[in-house]
């Protein structure tokens, strides 16, 4: 996936957005094409641009956060048992070495632990969901000191 496993079809939209914002004059029609996933914008003549996308930031929405990654393959649990309340909600603080999510893989369960002091800002996969190697799971604002 693009962009450091972000959403495919955010990812896309949010390079429409930085591509439409840095060209000099209005634009008409904008297509995106990555793989099977096609973004495609047009505008009617004479409208404004910047009128027509106001809810897709044209500065990176990511800048300064942290994000604890899936360390492997697995499937993601965010409660240590089924109806249990999750190890972390957003809102949050964490700290370095606090529990923040489960991976089951072949019935072995291996903590997902922070490595940053942080509020979580994010839970970016739901509970019992298949994780890749390296997948953002949960978007923390680092604390300062």
């Amino acid at each position: 996936m693009p962009e450091g496993n972000a959403d495919p079809l955010d990812a896309a939209v949010r390079s429409l957005a930085r591509l439409i914002g840095s060209t000099p004059g209005p634009v008409r029609r904008a297509r995106l094409q990555h793989g099977d996933l096609v973004v495609e914008v047009e505008w009617p003549e004479g409208a404004a641009v910047a009128a027509a996308v106001p809810a897709v930031p044209l500065v990176d929405a990511d800048a300064g956060l942290h994000y604890v990654c899936a360390p492997m393959v697995a499937t993601l649990y965010l409660a240590p048992s089924p109806g249990a309340d999750p190890f972390v909600r957003e809102g949050d603080q964490v700290v370095p070495g606090q529990q923040v999510a489960i991976l089951e893989a072949m019935k072995m369960m291996i903590p997902v632990e922070a490595d940053r002091a942080g509020e979580v800002v994010k839970v970016l996969v739901p509970n019992a969901t298949p994780v890749e190697y390296g997948e953002r799971l949960i978007a923390l604002a680092v604390s300062e000191g």
